[in-house]
């Protein structure tokens, strides 16, 4: 945006005019931004040629759709096309990987010049710090989505030898949370000691609108206040519940063992047998013996039939994450379907078994809402005030119907990790 816009060009084997008419479909503000869709294949040179690959500022392999090994393993080959352009790369390479597991043979192959981004993976740890704190879904979507306040990196030479607690207080419109550090290789430190000092090439990662629309002005005079220590509150045990069963659930279980109390319980409600559950589990890289924290607690039966969903005790769960399911991954519209579903029958069990809440409401909030006190939306607005459902959804048009009956949070997949 500050630059008024830029040249993307998009490389696929589809047809040229085919993919114009689905980007033409999109109807996205492309403030100046020139798109070029080229017919051809990143394995072949001929093609990276074609697109100038080598004077690109940045290069992105997307994952396909196919399975996850079969996209990691074109991912790899696309990298090794890459690594073989004889004027060499200008710019860095963003790889999206399908399996935590394939992300250290590209690593070895690209170098130093290869960034990775395990999608997947990253939204599973997304939806379970969103279950455990509520409101941060709506959080990871205004800084991770397409609109709002974004990440910046940059380089202010007035700020070299300044210590960071000085930094933080020096941006009258932007946000520092970190630094990377040149002497390191470029690692970034999110939220270092007050006491670190900027050193030269270090650069600064601040939160801002744009990336001219902040700068490092004159360092206000602080007084600073006496604060009593703040203590910890403790933890306690939680009950979780993962309707659906997701491809690195295994994943999810080793973060969630490392974060929540002992005697907490994890309820997993799917419909993979579970004397196949254990085997999948062990396959994926989980001990279970290992698991100390919490318990696993298994249930078999289909998330879209309230038969079978009645049999939980769904009032009874501190939160509740409806994942997408593994089988439908190559069906957005369909997995949408079935995680909207699955959360509007939640939430009417729970609406039908939990105390109602005596709610005053205006005549005023009623006509903007355009619902009565006792209709159904009503009734589930209610129960979402009792516990917390996150839902993975993958299609920002499904996103709009959840945020409009504001029944649930939600995670946005395909935007957060684009």
């Amino acid at each position: 945006k500050s630059v008024g816009g830029g040249v993307v060009v998009v490389l696929a084997e589809r047809d040229k005019e085919e993919m114009e008419m689905d980007i033409a479909k999109l109807e996205f503000d492309f403030m100046g931004t020139s798109v070029i869709c080229r017919s051809g294949s990143p394995l072949i040179l001929a093609d990276l040629k074609k697109v100038s690959v080598s004077k690109a500022r940045a290069i992105i392999v997307l994952a396909t759709d196919e399975n996850a090994d079969q996209s990691d393993a074109r991912a790899l080959r696309v990298v090794l096309s890459l690594t073989g352009v004889k004027e060499g790369l200008r710019g860095h390479v963003v790889v999206e990987m399908s399996d935590l597991d394939n992300e250290p043979l590209v690593k070895l192959v690209g170098g130093g010049v290869i960034e990775t981004v395990v999608a997947h993976d990253v939204i599973g740890r997304l939806m379970i710090q969103c279950a455990l704190q509520p409101g941060l879904a709506q959080i990871w979507e205004d800084i991770l989505g397409f609109e709002n306040s974004e990440f910046y990196i940059q380089r202010w030479l007035q700020l070299d030898g300044q210590r960071f607690g000085d930094v933080l207080i020096s941006f009258p419109d932007a946000i520092p949370c970190g630094v990377k550090v040149a002497a390191d290789g470029g690692k970034i430190i999110l939220n270092p000691d007050d006491n670190y000092i900027l050193k030269e090439g270090d650069e600064v990662l601040v939160i801002a609108e744009d990336d001219d629309t902040y700068a490092p002005g004159p360092i206000p005079e602080v007084r600073r206040p006496f604060f009593q220590k703040i203590i910890d509150p403790p933890k306690y045990p939680e009950k979780i519940l993962f309707c659906g069963w997701r491809r690195d659930i295994d994943d999810m279980i080793m973060v969630l063992e490392a974060i929540l109390a002992p005697g907490s319980e994890l309820w997993m409600f799917n419909e993979v047998l579970v004397s196949e559950r254990e085997k999948k589990l062990i396959d994926g890289g989980l001990d279970i013996s290992s698991l100390v924290n919490i318990k696993l607690v298994h249930r078999q039966g289909n998330a879209v039939i309230r038969r079978h969903l009645e049999s939980l005790p769904l009032e009874t769960f501190d939160s509740i994450l409806i994942l997408a399911e593994e089988s439908l991954e190559d069906s957005v519209v369909h997995s949408d379907s079935r995680s909207l579903a699955t959360l509007l029958l939640i939430r009417d069990i729970q609406s039908k078994r939990l105390p109602n809440k005596d709610v005053k409401l205006t005549s005023t909030s009623l006509r903007l809402a355009g619902f009565s006190h006792h209709s159904w939306i009503r009734e589930m607005q209610q129960a979402s005030d009792r516990s917390i459902i996150i839902s993975e959804i993958l299609d920002s048009r499904t996103r709009n119907l959840v945020s409009v009956s504001r029944i649930s949070d939600y995670v946005l997949s395909n935007e957060l990790v684009s």
